[in-house]
């Protein structure tokens, strides 16, 4: 950290309560967004409230820093990105004030799917729909005046609001909604009033002396020191007004005629009547104004019914000419997507192969609502009789009111256009011109201009529109590596938008200007530009709210500031060339200035340069070119923030919604390593670490993420270097070698058992070994199942021929829970499978990997892998009860040694519910199962998850006659293997898995179900319900071992499990 970012840390500190940082590595995770643009910022700043707010802009201002508000970077036009100070209002300004009959109060953290979570339970809705809605704030919502597919039903967001708390340029607080531009006085007779920002704590205002209330709601009377933030206003009423009337008439003539639009400020509709929007005119200007720390805004009632109809076209103009027909029909919404996407649809779910025609070229998702179903079935009926016999447009057509059909329909647009992201090669689709948006009538006309200027330019693109208001989202497919695809994009982006222009439309309709478009503003708005100009001295006349965005005298061209794209053969790398940007300097230049260019320009200049040496000794098996294309491939869409109870993704961000624990930040963080922009020694600090342990190993995120961006090696690998360097300490030492423990454990299981029931020898344990005092654990098995087996010889190996399998025992089933392991054999030799468990064998080593252990898990690797080579080429198929260990045979051992062993291994390798379910499936599988009359919530782990075969154990269970099961899908149980037994990680685990152990409280549910030990851990913490594997209730139904009412009856003790 240099001497100027130390400075401002110290000062900021001082002034806020918020959280500061200005170190290297946490402004990196900043520098990116989900545009195509990096740039590092001076620092980052998390306020904590409106009082923070103010404070920090009020310290810009006075030391000349630009400021720029972020939510959740997932932008598409570098609307968020800068060289000052970041205001991330995502990290703790994230409260809904107040829940009124038809509006909401909220901060400008609050993401938007929550939001309409909890309105649905008011069956109210927030209308204006975003694409990234999972994970976009509301402050962005604002700044981008954003809509979505539903803008024919809701319009966009500048249409909902009624009021906006706000922090101007100077740090004045104010409320602002409509005034009359005469007569907006300190009696508060327009409008609410100003908040006096020093009677304020936590955005919310304090009770004066006489107990009434001062700030927020309408006519209110502010006390203390309001007046002069009063007069403030005013006089900003008087100076705007004064702009709005003298160029009316320009405003009038050069506003868009399209539906939508976001290029420059939005004037048309803000001067009426006398009196002055200015939470209209804010709404939609992308914090280049104001700031937006709280806003009042509309709701709308759920519909009554709803129904999706797909139309499917043999050409793009007639898709574009049927959604003009749609519209007139007054339907919530019309998507259109493209061959492309549509291709990609098919090879993404198998449901979507036999739902879309192979002769579509195009389609229209059409949504229609109404208050009755049968009104709405007609309607729909109406639509596709309209376009497929009366027009004669589509050939085909589907349409559905069922709930999960519906959304499945719906997944065509919100799932598949992000897989874009996964097909193969360099290049990727890029989002620099994804934003006009064209008069409705004009869309015809428009799409074959559109496909001239791409095959003049020779680039392929994807298409995606919602096509009833005319928004098209175009993506072509480049490479930022590549220098002449750089160079294309501005003759590319320049063709396309005079088009745009010619037919009468906008170069940005949603998602805004930023560092995308800027430069393109004046040329669109000709005689508007200098309103705009005027708009923002008014409001900043020292240009440090998000200067070079919306309004810039020299902005910057549209290839300056490029992410960096790391580009490297095997061991060789170019080097990175580029000047970084600084806060300190003039915000009338701040945005011009360039910070590094892309990587594939400075290989133009590293050009004959001899191969460096390597940035870092890799511990995994790749090289630097496998490991920076793997973070290239992380696009910063932002997905990974989501919190949806409909998605897995990553469980430590969902309960700590902090950008460091987001898998995006740890891509930039490894991307950042390979381009320079930070040390390769920083790697091996403890700053690195510690954003590299908010990584658990769950492979959520690999499988969630629209790119398949395998984080969880990225983390394996930095955590790996981190112990190389610096060897494992405390707790993580013992944890990597629990195999030992556990040795020693079940060698004296009379005294460890007493000693894990006993607080005050747990008290010690704690200390010790860092294990959390109050963690449930197993007991030890007084006779490891590898000793049993060698008694029942199970250790020699079966001559016979037919099935076989070799049972991989792992850690759990041998020192703790031999019921588990004698169960497996019990069922597989009542299904006539020989089972051989050899005697050398050692756990998976999946404890070691995930602590960063690399060495470690490499030795036992190398010892387990030629016994279970040499066995598969015998004949034997490897299962495994304990899904963890499943997925390090299948899936890491191949990243630890380099050899064929290691590959026919993983190819031979399934969890014992997989193998089972296959056995059924190909009729194999006795069913003489006896009825179990019970309740069973199954829960399925992320390991499970990760090994991607279903849910075999599920549809196991579902096989038991008279056994009712529920299926748990409320995300990860928290425990994330050795995560939850760490002391300092117990009461986040906790946590993270409460929605699962509150569900398995339900009254009606007699037992928990899982494959996984460490789930039936955590699930065993919060309920005295046991929990068991499958295997143990198949074998219970067919007879074999344990009764059933023996399982669900046995209770677990304080601090032991069952």
């Amino acid at each position: 950290m240099d001497q100027e970012r130390q400075r401002v840390q110290a000062d900021l500190r001082g002034l806020i309560e918020g959280e500061v940082r200005c170190d290297d590595l946490f402004v990196q995770m900043y520098a990116c967004d989900a545009s195509i643009y990096e740039v590092r910022p001076l620092g980052v700043v998390r306020p904590r409230s409106v009082l923070d707010v103010a404070a920090c802009v009020q310290y810009a201002a006075e030391n000349n820093l630009p400021i720029h508000a972020r939510g959740a970077g997932s932008g598409l036009a570098g609307e968020s990105l800068g060289p000052g100070l970041i205001l991330d209002f995502s990290h703790s300004m994230r409260r809904i004030v107040q829940i009124n009959d038809d509006t909401v109060r909220v901060q400008p953290g609050v993401v938007h799917a929550q939001l309409n979570r909890q309105l649905r339970k008011y069956k109210r809705i927030y209308g204006p729909d975003p694409a990234t809605r999972s994970v976009t704030t509301m402050g962005s919502v604002m700044a981008l005046d954003a809509s979505g597919s539903h803008f024919l039903r809701y319009g966009s967001a500048r249409g909902t609001v009624e009021s906006l708390q706000i922090v101007t340029a100077d740090g004045e607080v104010l409320e602002v909604n409509r005034h009359a531009l005469q007569g907006d006085t300190a009696d508060g007779s327009r409008g609410s009033l100003p908040i006096d920002a020093a009677r304020m704590t936590n955005g919310m205002p304090l009770s004066d002396s006489s107990g009434t209330d001062s700030g927020v709601g309408l006519n209110s009377t502010a006390a203390g020191g309001g007046s002069a933030a009063v007069f403030a206003r005013a006089e900003l009423v008087k100076r705007l007004g004064d702009v709005l009337e003298r160029n009316e008439a320009t405003i009038r003539e050069h506003s868009p005629r399209t539906l939508v639009n976001r290029c420059g400020y939005q004037l048309h509709d803000v001067l009426r009547d006398g009196q002055l929007d200015l939470a209209r005119l804010l709404v939609g200007s992308e914090g280049t104004l104001a700031l937006i720390t709280e806003a009042t805004i509309r709701t709308e009632p759920l519909p009554a019914h709803r129904g999706v109809v797909l139309l499917f076209f043999d050409r793009l103009d007639a898709a574009a000419r049927g959604a003009l027909e749609c519209a007139a029909l007054n339907v919530s919404a019309c998507d259109l997507m493209d061959w492309r996407t549509l291709t990609i649809a098919r090879e993404t779910d198998v449901r979507f192969d036999v739902l879309i025609p192979r002769a579509a070229e195009a389609m229209l998702l059409v949504e229609l609502d109404g208050n009755s179903a049968d009104e709405l079935r007609e309607r729909m009926q109406q639509l596709v009789v309209r376009l497929t016999r009366r027009k004669k447009l589509a050939f085909d057509a589907r349409s559905t009111m069922e709930h999960d059909e519906r959304n499945l329909y719906w997944r065509l647009t919100r799932r598949v256009i992000p897989r874009l992201y996964r097909l193969k090669g360099q290049t990727r689709p890029l989002p620099f011109i994804e934003d006009v948006a064209v008069p409705p009538r004009a869309m015809p006309d428009f799409l074959i201009r559109m496909q001239n200027v791409l095959k003049t330019n020779q680039v392929t693109a994807s298409l995606f529109a919602h096509a009833g208001h005319g928004q098209l989202h175009i993506r072509p497919f480049l490479d930022l590596g590549n220098p002449d695809d750089v160079r294309r994009m501005q003759q590319l982006a320049t063709d396309l938008y005079e088009q745009v222009l010619e037919v009468g439309g906008t170069i940005s309709g949603e998602h805004g200007v930023g560092l995308s478009r800027t430069w393109f503003v004046r040329r669109q708005a000709g005689p508007m530009f200098d309103v705009f100009r005027e708009i923002k001295r008014v409001f900043d006349p020292r240009n440090i709210l998000n200067p070079g965005k919306v309004v810039a005298d020299a902005p910057q061209p549209l290839t300056k500031n490029l992410r960096l794209v790391p580009t490297l053969t095997g061991e060789s790398r170019a080097a990175s060339i580029g000047s970084q940007t600084s806060a300190s300097e003039s915000p009338e230049t701040v945005a011009a200035t360039s910070v590094p260019t892309t990587a594939a320009a400075a290989n133009e200049t590293a050009d004959g340069a001899t191969p460096a040496r390597p940035l870092v000794e890799l511990q995994l098996l790749w090289n630097e070119a496998d490991i920076a294309y793997t973070s290239r491939l992380c696009n910063g869409c932002a997905r990974c923030r989501t919190q949806s109870p409909d998605e897995r993704m990553c469980p430590i961000f969902r309960f700590a919604p902090a950008e460091e624990a987001s898998p995006r930040a740890k891509a930039n963080l490894m991307r950042a390593i390979f381009t320079g922009e930070i040390s390769a020694d920083s790697i091996h600090g403890d700053a690195f670490r510690d954003v590299a342990k908010l990584c658990v190993n769950c492979h959520q995120c690999r499988l969630e993420c629209p790119a398949s961006v395998d984080i969880p090696k990225l983390m394996l690998e930095a955590k790996a270097q981190y112990v190389a360097t610096n060897g494992l300490r405390g707790v993580d030492w013992y944890l990597a070698n629990i195999e030992r423990l556990a040795g020693w454990g079940s060698a004296s299981s009379g005294f460890a058992n007493w000693a894990i029931r006993n607080r005050t020898a747990r008290w010690v344990i704690e200390k010790l070994f860092g294990i959390a005092q109050g963690r449930k654990l197993p007991r030890f098995a007084s006779r490891p199942f590898l000793r049993e087996a060698s008694r029942r010889r199970l250790t020699r190996p079966v001559r016979q021929s037919g099935r076989k399998v070799l049972y991989f025992l792992d850690l759990y089933a041998n020192w703790f829970d031999v019921e588990l392991a004698d169960a497996v054999c019990a069922v597989l030799m009542h299904n006539g499978v020989s089972v051989y468990i050899p005697p050398e064998q050692r756990p998976s080593g999946m404890n070691r990997l995930s602590l960063g252990d690399v060495d470690g898990a490499r030795q036992i690797a190398r010892f387990n892998v030629p016994v279970l080579a040499e066995a598969v080429r015998q004949g034997y198929t490897i299962i495994v009860s304990e899904p963890s260990a499943a997925l390090c045979l299948t899936r890491e051992y191949k990243n630890l040694l380099e050899d064929e062993d290691a590959r026919l291994v993983s190819d031979n390798t399934m969890e014992i519910c997989t193998y089972l379910w296959r056995l059924h499936q190909e009729g194999g599988l006795e069913l003489d199962f006896k009825p179990i009359h019970a309740t069973v919530a199954y829960h399925e782990p992320c390991h499970m998850r990760a090994l991607e075969v279903g849910t075999p154990g599920l549809n196991l269970l579902r096989l038991v006659p008279g056994m009712s099961v529920q299926l748990i899908d409320r995300g990860c149980s928290g425990m994330a293997g050795m995560y939850g037994l760490k002391r300092e990680n117990y009461r986040t685990s906790l946590r993270a898995g409460w929605p699962v152990i509150s569900a398995l409280r339900e009254p009606t549910l007699h037992v928990g179900a899982t494959e996984c030990s460490a789930c039936k851990i955590q699930m065993e913490q919060g309920t005295p319900k046991p929990t068991v594997h499958p295997l143990k209730v198949l074998a219970a139904s067919y007879g074999l071992g344990e009764t059933f009412d023996k399982l669900s009856t046995t209770r677990g003790e304080e601090l032991v499990v069952t």
